[in-house]
């Protein structure tokens, strides 16, 4: 699994003319699910994303949590994360896992995060997306399951 994970004051996701869902302070994540991830990533992913010491602290060092600050999280699925453009100039999503696989994996995420105690809003799986955000900072953390950067 692989996150975009960006320190928000506000986002919301909308679909057609209808905002669909919206958060307050804290996080905006766009997952991508990789063919072979498990449950494991997705565990793996929402331990690490909702302890990110990346909120500032009263001497204004990123040194809390979105758990420290009672932060509100926003999961919004993006399998283009997954693009593949070493060759050509057409992204490949070979590596991208199928639809109904990567739905339940998405949702295993939503799950835990719920489960840390964090309020967590989402967007519309496989629907097309106007993903508005106001990323403070600007703040943003690349985090992939097999820790490849």
């Amino acid at each position: 699994m692989r996150a975009v994970v960006q320190r928000t004051d506000r986002a919301s996701v909308t679909v057609g003319s209808r905002v669909v869902s919206a958060i307050g302070p804290g996080l905006t994540v766009l997952l991508g699910v990789a063919a072979g991830d498990t449950d494991a990533d997705a565990r793996y992913l929402a331990e690490k994303i909702v302890n990110l010491r990346i909120f500032p602290d009263n001497q204004g060092k990123m040194n809390l949590s979105l758990l420290d600050v009672q932060g509100q999280l926003l999961v919004v699925s993006q399998f283009t994360l997954l693009g593949d453009v070493r060759k050509g100039r057409r992204p490949g999503f070979d590596a991208a896992a199928p639809p109904q696989e990567a739905q339940a994996l998405y949702e295993t995420f939503v799950g835990l995060c719920r489960d840390f105690g964090v309020e967590t809003q989402t967007g519309h799986f496989q629907t097309e997306m106007i993903v508005s955000l106001d990323n403070h900072g600007p703040v943003t953390i690349l985090v992939d399951s097999k820790r490849l950067f």
